[in-house]
């Protein structure tokens, strides 16, 4: 990768991989586009940054040639409980967003990464250990633009010799930025709540088991895989990843081992529950292992120490809370 352009820069993943690829590749070879402007100055200032809507092939078209990308990291996109509420713009911005951006890697030779989701499968898929290869029938709109964007980025793969590269992401856990509306972000704002005021109302049950995993090891992942031999890539788009399944029952225990006196609660908003109900206890990644190395670096426990010291030094430099010690 010499020249990146990151879509969606100011989004949960994107504002953390621009950090880190621009410390391995340098400030001037990272590209970050976003169709709002960036208000954290270390982002605005550390690299150039580019007003850019994905449903305009004009402003693609410019960035394209302005900067002479060679890989495109297109993470712009609506979640899953925001897509739901709104399934036309998710359509719009998920499906035809992602096809400017295919056609653009088409025109310009460029590899693209498009990153997939645990949304992808339903409630056909097998729920344990969902393989690489399964039925794919998603009851929810973020879900089915997913599975039409890996169909999209195999065809331009076979098509027109695209090289395309995505993940399936689980639920991502971060301290760095907010959620974004997806079904998975209590596991982020769980940790805030037990910080500041002991307790938290989780809107899913409390058996509800879900992939996850620590940003640290997502960021790692994009870049292994856009960095892997394409030789090796037998499934190239869509690989399985994942770190840990828990449910919320058991991230409040480990939250307890170091907060006593944290309680949870809990008032299940349906909607929310019926998509993580759709979606697999847990992924097999057996297949981005085997194909270019894939390893977790963080589990329950140790994402549970991570984000309690660093959310509560947040917290503490906003005045908002005590720093906890792990």
């Amino acid at each position: 990768m010499k020249s990146i352009l990151v879509t969606g820069a100011l989004g949960q993943i994107g504002s953390e991989l621009i950090v880190e690829l621009r410390r391995r590749y340098g400030d001037a070879n990272v590209i970050a586009t976003d169709i709002r402007m960036p208000t954290d100055i270390g982002l605005r200032d550390s690299g150039p940054f580019e007003f850019l809507d994905a449903a305009d092939p004009n402003h693609i078209t410019r960035v394209m040639q302005i900067y002479k990308i060679d890989t495109i990291i297109h993470l712009a996109s609506l979640l899953s409980a925001v897509a739901e509420s709104r399934p036309n713009q998710a359509w719009q911005i998920n499906v035809n967003g992602l096809y400017n951006f295919l056609e653009a890697a088409r025109q310009y030779k460029c590899a693209l990464f498009f990153p997939s989701s645990i949304g992808a499968f339903g409630n056909l898929s097998p729920k344990y250990k969902t393989p690489q290869d399964t039925i794919q029938r998603p009851d929810t709109m973020y879900g089915v633009t997913k599975v039409t964007g890996e169909l999209l980025c195999d065809y331009y793969f076979k098509r027109f010799g695209v090289d395309t590269r995505g993940l399936r992401f689980p639920g991502l856990i971060s301290y760095q930025t907010d959620p974004g509306g997806g079904t998975t972000d209590y596991a982020v704002k769980i940790f805030y709540q037990a910080i500041k005021h002991h307790k938290f109302t989780c809107y899913l049950r409390s058996d509800t088991s879900l992939d996850m995993m620590y940003m640290p090891d997502a960021l790692r992942a994009v870049i292994e895989l856009m960095e892997a031999d394409p030789s090796r890539l037998v499934h190239r788009n869509a690989f399985n990843v994942t770190a840990m399944a828990f449910t919320p029952a058991e991230l409040a225990a480990a939250i307890v081992k170091h907060i006593p006196d944290f309680e949870i609660e809990y008032q299940v908003d349906q909607v929310r529950q019926d998509i993580a109900d759709s979606w697999p206890d847990m992924l097999d990644d057996s297949c981005a292992r085997a194909e270019w190395g894939w390893r977790p670096e963080y589990d329950l426990p140790r994402v549970t120490r991570e984000m309690i010291a660093r959310v509560s030094e947040k917290l503490a430099e906003l005045k908002e809370a005590p720093v906890l010690h792990r």
